[in-house]
């Protein structure tokens, strides 16, 4: 199998590449083509965005995180489809410091691991010809990285689109398009980036207005044919996704609790798995004969006072708790603990099952790779087993006074002091588990 495919980038946040990327996704789409869509890096909110865009399931891959052997069973997804697309993160050589089990983590890394010609979409706001500097800047910066050309964005005028194309004519470097400018083309924002998409009050028709606006100013055809000639993936082998950590998985799932990485999902499925959705918000218990109740991530901190009210929820995660397994991941291991303080200060009850207390009155941020060594088993792993994960939220710890679940680092090695936490059959982490290391 071999299917081609480029990668959005940019050379910062901000600049727009996720609209261009969800209507270049929609476009191709609506074209007939089968789009395989992918995020680079540990994004677990864009992938669910991606979905809506192409019609087909988004995986991460992160060249930090992930092995050789994980990195290509994840291209193996994008088997039946005809072309890939992925979205990078941040800007397009940004990672992290120290050079971790397989790379530094950056776009530039996915893109090359994959064999697509990268895409810059460049916001040429206040400049002109000099944009065209920093895209040769991004053009040079790896010779060995595959460089298709352009998008320009929030271009003000015909004049300006001018300019800026001479500026880049003249560097050398391909314009594939010139967006003007547009305000409501920004999608709605909070404090860990984009809403979720379940949140988006008409998702589908936003989306496709993004691709009616790519349609008239981006040569789609100049796009295809940069993804005809990209090498694209290896292909399948013989690794596996991540196998489940139980048989029967009750994971909860709403607007507080939605942050899983698609890859593990798929994984616990691929190998006979049950997943057994429940809403905490709606006041469900988990399935009364679940092995694992599993606690992801999300929003829990815009839900407190709903879910200090879901006593069937509450009493079935102890019930639950008594004789099998739960874990919580971020906004699920706060739901776990004792109680979590709102940004207005306001003191929620949580489950109590842990003695966490986290608080959003003042905020402090937390943002990076994990790599933890268990100290205590969790579900799927025995002690002494290394994961990679991602730890990004904005709660303070105010008490966390149960046994640590491990030694936790960040990707330049150094200590973390949000080891986690383990409680009889409770655990729960602060970063959103990605793999095991040998995987």
């Amino acid at each position: 199998m071999t299917i081609p495919g480029l990668m959005i980038s940019a050379p910062a946040s901000g600049t727009g590449k996720t609209t261009v990327m969800l209507g270049l996704l929609r476009a191709l789409a609506e074209d007939g083509l089968a789009v395989q869509p992918f995020k680079s890096g540990p994004d677990y909110i864009d992938p669910a965005f991606h979905l809506a865009a192409a019609g087909r399931a988004s995986f991460n891959l992160d060249t930090w995180a992930m092995g050789a052997g994980l990195l290509d069973a994840i291209a193996a997804q994008a088997d039946g489809a005809q072309i890939c697309v992925g979205e990078g993160s941040m800007g397009l050589y940004d990672g992290v410091a120290t050079k971790g089990q397989t790379a530094f983590g950056t776009s530039a890394e996915t893109a090359k691991r994959m064999g697509w010609p990268v895409v810059l979409v460049v916001d040429v706001g206040g400049q002109a010809q000099s944009a065209a500097a920093t895209a040769l800047g991004f053009k040079n910066y790896d010779p060995d990285l595959p460089f298709a050309g352009v998008i320009l964005n929030r271009v003000a005028s015909p004049r300006h689109e001018r300019l800026t194309r001479l500026g880049m004519e003249r560097a050398g470097i391909k314009v594939l398009g010139s967006l003007p400018r547009r305000g409501d083309l920004a999608l709605p924002e909070r404090h860990l980036g984009l809403i979720q998409a379940v949140e988006h009050p008409d998702l589908d028709a936003a989306i496709a207005g993004y691709a009616a606006f790519l349609r008239e100013h981006v040569d789609l055809d100049a796009i295809k044919q940069v993804v005809a000639a990209s090498s694209g993936p290896k292909g399948p082998s013989s690794a596996a996704l991540p196998v489940p950590p139980a048989q029967r998985i009750a994971l909860a799932r709403d607007a507080a609790f939605s942050f899983t990485y698609p890859h593990l999902l798929k994984g616990w499925r691929d190998a006979g798995a049950e997943i057994l959705p429940f809403s905490p918000l709606a006041d469900e218990a988990p399935a009364a004969d679940a092995d694992l109740v599993w606690l992801p991530g999300g929003y829990p901190e815009l839900h407190g006072g709903t879910l200090a009210a879901a006593e069937t929820f509450r009493a079935g995660l102890r019930k639950h708790a008594e004789t099998k397994p739960v874990h919580g991941e971020c906004g699920g291991y706060m739901a776990l603990g004792e109680a979590l303080i709102d940004k207005q200060g306001t003191r929620h009850q949580m489950a109590g099952l842990l003695g966490l207390v986290t608080s959003y009155e003042k905020r402090k941020f937390h943002l990076g790779y994990r790599r933890a060594v268990l100290e205590n088993a969790m579900p799927g792993f025995a002690a002494g087993n290394a994961l990679r994960g991602h730890e990004f939220h904005y709660s303070t710890i105010l008490e966390e006074p149960d046994a640590p679940l491990a030694q936790v680092f960040d990707a330049d090695g150094n200590p973390v002091p949000e080891t986690g936490s383990v409680k009889g059959h409770v655990t729960g982490t602060f970063f959103h588990l990605i793999t095991g290391e040998d995987a």
